[in-house]
Order: C-alpha cells, then sequence, then structure tokens
C-alpha cells in the first residue's frame, strides 16, 4: 500500500485584516468588496518559501525517524534563489541523510500535486520507501486586485510511503491545457490575470469537470460513494455547481 504517512503544515502568525486592504485600496477596485471578509496570513520580515516549507516540514517529522527518509520534494512558485536547489537548503535545515534524493517543482500552482505524484510514482517503483514533499508559497498580488486579497501565505508537508500508511493512494487523472488563467513573467514582481468570467467558465466549468470525471472513470469509484471531494474554485455558486453537476452532492 502506499499514501501518506504523516503530514504537517506551517502558516505566519501574523494576519491582514482584508477589510483593511480594501479600505486602502477599495477606491481603485469597489468590486474587491465581494471578497474583503476575514484575514490572510503574513510572512515576517525573515520568512520565505523554504523557512516556511522547513517549519512544515518538522511537523510532519514529529514522531518519525528522520533517518528513513529517502528524498525531499520541494514545491514553490516563489523559491528565493534562482540557481540553488531549495530542497538541498530544506534538507539540510531539517537535517536529513546527505545520501537522498532531492528535486525542485516549480513554475506552476499544481507544482505541488505534480511533485506528489512524482514522489508516489518513485515509491511505487521501489526507487525510495519514504518521500517528504514540501510545498511553499509567498505570493504578492497586485495593489486593488482580487488576489491581493486571496493570496496568503504559508506550508504544507506530505510524507509519502509504503508502510504505516493514513491515507491510501488510489490513483491519478490528469488533463493538460495551455490555459492561460493568469501568468508572471520572470521580471515581474506580480502576476496578470485573465478576466474573470473566462477563468469561471472555461477553467472551472470546463476543465475541472473533465479531470474529476476522468479519475472516477480511471480509479472504478462512482460519483455516490465520495464521501469528501476537494477542489479549487473561489467563485462560491459555480463551486457548489460543479459538485451538483457531477452528483457529487
Amino acid at each position: 500500500m502506499v499514501g501518506i504517512t504523516s503530514y504537517g503544515g506551517y502558516i505566519p502568525r501574523y494576519r491582514l485584516n482584508r477589510g483593511t486592504i480594501f479600505g486602502a485600496m477599495g477606491w481603485f477596485n469597489p468590486v474587491t468588496i465581494a471578497v474583503a471578509q476575514g484575514e490572510k496570513s503574513v510572512a515576517s520580515y525573515d520568512e520565505d518559501s523554504i523557512t516556511m516549507a522547513v517549519a512544515a516540514g518538522r511537523d510532519a517529522l514529529n514522531g518519525i525517524d528522520k533517518e528513513k527518509i529517502d528524498g525531499v520534494y520541494f514545491a514553490s512558485t516563489t523559491m528565493p534563489y534562482k540557481e540553488r536547489s531549495s530542497a538541498g537548503i530544506a534538507a539540510s535545515a531539517l537535517n536529513l541523510r546527505d545520501d537522498i534524493r532531492f528535486a525542485d517543482f516549480g513554475e506552476a500552482v499544481k507544482s505541488g500535486t505534480t511533485a506528489s505524484i512524482a514522489a508516489l510514482d518513485a515509491i511505487k517503483a521501489g526507487e525510495a520507501n519514504n518521500i517528504m514533499v514540501l510545498a511553499a508559497d509567498f505570493r504578492m498580488g497586485r495593489m486593488g486586485s482580487m488576489v491581493e486579497q486571496f493570496y496568503g501565505d504559508g506550508a504544507g508537508c506530505l510524507v509519502m510511503g509504503d508502510k504505516d500508511v493514513i491515507a491510501e493512494f488510489k490513483g491519478s487523472y490528469s488533463v493538460s491545457y495551455d490555459f492561460v488563467d493568469h501568468f508572471r513573467s520572470d521580471d515581474a514582481p506580480f502576476d496578470r490575470t485573465w478576466e474573470e468570467r473566462w477563468i469561471r467558465d472555461v477553467g472551472y466549468g470546463k476543465i475541472i469537470p473533465e479531470a474529476i470525471t476522468g479519475l472516477l472513470k480511471k480509479t472504478n469509484v462512482k460519483a455516490e460513494e465520495v464521501a469528501k471531494i476537494v477542489y479549487p474554485c473561489y467563485f462560491n455558486r459555480d463551486h457548489g455547481k460543479i459538485g451538483t453537476n457531477l452528483g457529487l452532492f
């Protein structure tokens, strides 16, 4: 059996009230009042994606023999170095063995799931027994934009293995489209987003249902057998509509 054997997380202690953000920038984009509720986490001046990932890794290693970790995969769109292994830095900070494999996954917000699948594939192939997958981001949102309200800082960690599994991996299914809902060039501090209607109708309304349907078919699981499902969509009405149309709710 292959799957998750341990997990951990880290969220910075500092919070920024979204109402405060709207109070300062709402004049520029009044529609952001629709998402100006609650708070978002904010990293401190001495934190970055690596330090947050290490904190999440320490949480996941609680009660685990770190000598049994055979690899570290680090996923982020905001790695602090362009030519230095973030996974290698994290492995050293976690005091893991020197003879383990490590790899960085970046440049896409799905890099975390890609790293997870790669770790599970390596374990199933017998190349490793336990691999730590770290994911962290420190993304900046353009002032006055919706994403300024959405983006919060934090990190998560999953330890994948084939013994003492707490969540079994049943399979994966992927679809690949060059869907430009947002992008960030190499020299830009902020990403650019497409029109929200385009993201909603094509990204959430078409691509996500296709991926979910394909996964159910591949794993021979019926929609009514699913107790809990997680998929991204920050439009509340459309989030529910996807599940209803697929027979999940």
